[in-house]
Order: C-alpha cells, then sequence, then structure tokens
C-alpha cells in the first residue's frame, strides 16, 4: 500500500512540476526554444492542448497548465484524504473544501520550491559555467524574482547576493504555507 502510494505521489508531483513550470515559463516570458523547454513541451502536450479548448488563455497567460497542475494535485489530495486513517468530514461541502485546501497548498510549496531549486541552479552555473546552455533559460525564470531584490541589495565586490536573499524570502513564505 505504501509502495504504491509512494509510486502515484511521485508521478503526480513530476507530472505537476511539470505544468507548474510550463506556466511560470510562459508567465516570464521564457523561450521555450531550448532543452529545459522542449522537455517541459512534450511531457506535457497530452493535458494542456485539450485543456485550451476549454479554458482559453488571457492576456498571454496559458491557463490551461495552471488547472492541469491544479486538476492532477486535486486527484492526489483526494487520494490522500480517502486513504487517510483521520476521522474526515462528515459533509461533502468540507470534504471538497478541504481537498481544494490541500490542493492549493501542494501547489504553492511546489511553485515555492521549483524557485528555489532554479535560483540555486543559476547561482551554481553562474560560477561553474555561466554559458551552459541550460543557463539562459534558468536565468530568465529567476530574472523576475531577483530584479526587485537587486534594486536595494547591490553586488558586493562583485558578487551578487540576490539569489540568497530571494531564497531566504521564499523560505519565509514556505513557513507560512
Amino acid at each position: 500500500m505504501q509502495a504504491a502510494f509512494f509510486l502515484i505521489n511521485a508521478v503526480a508531483g513530476f507530472f505537476c512540476t511539470l505544468f507548474l513550470l510550463r506556466f511560470m515559463m510562459q508567465l516570464a516570458r521564457v523561450s521555450f526554444a531550448g532543452q529545459i523547454g522542449d522537455f517541459v513541451i512534450k511531457l506535457t502536450n497530452w493535458a494542456v492542448k485539450p485543456l485550451r479548448r476549454i479554458v482559453p488563455g488571457v492576456a498571454g497567460v496559458d491557463w490551461a497548465s495552471l488547472i492541469a497542475a491544479l486538476w492532477l494535485q486535486l486527484m492526489l489530495a483526494g487520494l490522500i484524504l480517502a486513504l487517510s486513517p483521520l476521522p474526515l468530514a462528515a459533509d461533502a461541502v468540507g470534504m471538497l473544501l478541504m481537498i481544494l485546501m490541500l490542493a492549493i497548498r501542494s501547489l504553492i510549496q511546489l511553485t515555492v520550491y521549483i524557485l528555489i531549486g532554479a535560483l540555486i541552479l543559476q547561482a551554481v552555473l553562474s560560477w561553474v559555467n555561466p554559458y551552459s546552455p541550460v543557463a539562459p533559460t534558468v536565468n530568465q525564470l529567476v530574472r523576475p524574482i531577483l530584479a526587485p531584490i537587486r534594486r536595494f541589495v547591490p553586488p558586493i565586490s562583485g558578487i551578487d547576493l540576490s539569489p540568497l536573499v530571494a531564497i531566504l524570502l521564499l523560505q519565509v513564505v514556505l513557513m507560512f504555507v
């Protein structure tokens, strides 16, 4: 039972990460021409393309990717609650609200984890291999987060501390979620 739940959680988490990454890349206007973009598109088209017929993009934002991630998290939260030994809400509305709350909380946490991972990857790539084929994609993804921080935290002796500040702020967000 635990092994099956682990596998379901891992696969759902993987695809949810890809859906959120696709949403975030489009939101940050990241080019999908590189390796990461091509990987994300190829593994998410099966769900996003049909959803676009129902959920159109508005103002250049691909809502279908976010809806796919939410749908997957709703299914996972429902499965977790169904298999939970804890006493559950007696009414259907309470159960649905609990599932929705768990799914949204998981999406927020996953989004923060994606951003922290991208910030760490960007920092490591800037030290090790700034000309990596992945570097432009990662830089475009984290630029909207780092730009406002860089206005308040300028580089010190050529060292950019804005990724560290951003990671600390994202950790604070995780504490409240």
